[in-house]
């Protein structure tokens, strides 16, 4: 199973190469996503939305948000229970220096047992318990 960080989606959103051919070509059933990019998107959207001034602007930004809706009924979603809050409970308490919101994904990855899917090689490599790869990459 591979969980697609939220940098990923939005690659896929905006149809780069690799990440594209990376995705089209992995089982549906393969892939997946954390409630916490859903969270990165909608709320990235919905500011898109508030700070609309011309028609024009207000027209795409609800357009970019129905289609990031309509994105997230097509893959699977990890939510963030009580499992991954008790590892990110235990990365913290270890220091591990990474976002909340990337954190609280790894947290996911590692309560299910997946590959994270992300560009963010840096931070994430600070917890080798966490399978990754980079998909961005050509011949990954």
């Amino acid at each position: 199973m591979f969980i697609l960080d939220t940098d990923h989606i939005s690659l896929f959103q905006r149809n780069h190469p690799h990440v594209s051919a990376h995705i089209l070509a992995t089982p549906p059933l393969e892939l997946a996503t954390t409630v916490v990019t859903v969270e990165e998107q909608l709320r990235g959207r919905l500011e898109r939305v508030r700070r609309a001034r011309s028609d024009a602007e207000v027209v795409r930004a609800y357009q970019n948000l129905l289609a990031t809706v309509l994105y997230f009924r097509t893959i699977q979603i990890m939510g963030f229970d009580q499992h991954a809050q008790t590892i990110f409970r235990s990365l913290r308490a270890q220091r591990v220096r990474i976002g909340t919101q990337d954190l609280r994904i790894a947290a996911i990855a590692l309560s299910q047992g997946t590959i994270l899917v992300t560009r963010n090689q840096q931070d994430f490599t600070a917890l080798p318990s966490l399978p990754t790869v980079d998909w961005s990459l050509p011949d990954t």
